[in-house]
């Protein structure tokens, strides 16, 4: 299960910005079915990962496994920088007297940008995808906050944030499960 720490964590910020942000000016309707799609999402996450932690840990970055994660110092240090920085720029943006929904774009900037350091601690390449994805959603958001826009911001710096999180975590375990070969590809025969 030591492998696959990263996803989960990655999984519960992604349900976190989800029903978080899936509130006004979204119909109430899609807000529940965008809410639902995302526990669901988290519950496959959790499932994909018991069943690949019976299988053998890959040794390196591949199809087969993903990043090799270290918890070490770097990270810590990495963490500690990153919940500075968010609640710095939130008492920032109150001082500023931003609409609050900037918070949210801060924090996907945030939790974007902290991603950089870990891709290269890490040796990931592939989670340069998720820093590029959180830091742009982080930044539009921000802008449309800071230029009296902010209605918006929850869907596209929270929600949409939370759901491509979740996706992308469930695509790579997905991808991991049939690059291990514990997916039965073969046709289906006529019974």
């Amino acid at each position: 299960m030591k492998r696959f720490v990263g996803f989960l964590i990655g999984a519960g910020f992604g349900l976190a910005f989800v029903l978080a942000n899936s509130g006004p000016p979204l119909d109430p309707t899609l807000a529940l079915v965008l809410r639902v799609l995302a526990v669901a999402a988290l519950l496959a996450i959790i499932a994909l990962t018991v069943v690949l932690s019976r299988g053998p840990a890959p040794d390196t970055e591949s199809a087969q496994g993903g990043p090799r994660m270290r918890f070490g110092a770097l990270y810590g240090v990495v963490v500690a920088l990153e919940v500075v920085l968010i609640l710095g720029g939130i008492r920032v943006l109150r001082a500023m007297d931003a609409p609050t929904q900037a918070n949210v774009a801060w924090i996907a900037l945030v939790v974007g940008l902290h991603f950089l350091p870990l891709a290269r601690y890490w040796r990931a390449r592939s989670i340069l995808g998720a820093a590029v994805y959180l830091s742009v959603l982080g930044a539009v958001g921000l802008a449309m906050a800071l230029t009296g826009h902010p209605d918006w911001v929850p869907l596209v710096s929270g929600v949409v944030t939370g759901l491509g999180i979740l996706t992308g975590v469930l695509v790579s375990l997905v991808l991991t499960r049939r690059a291990a070969g514990t997916v039965d590809t073969s046709p289906a025969s006529p019974s």
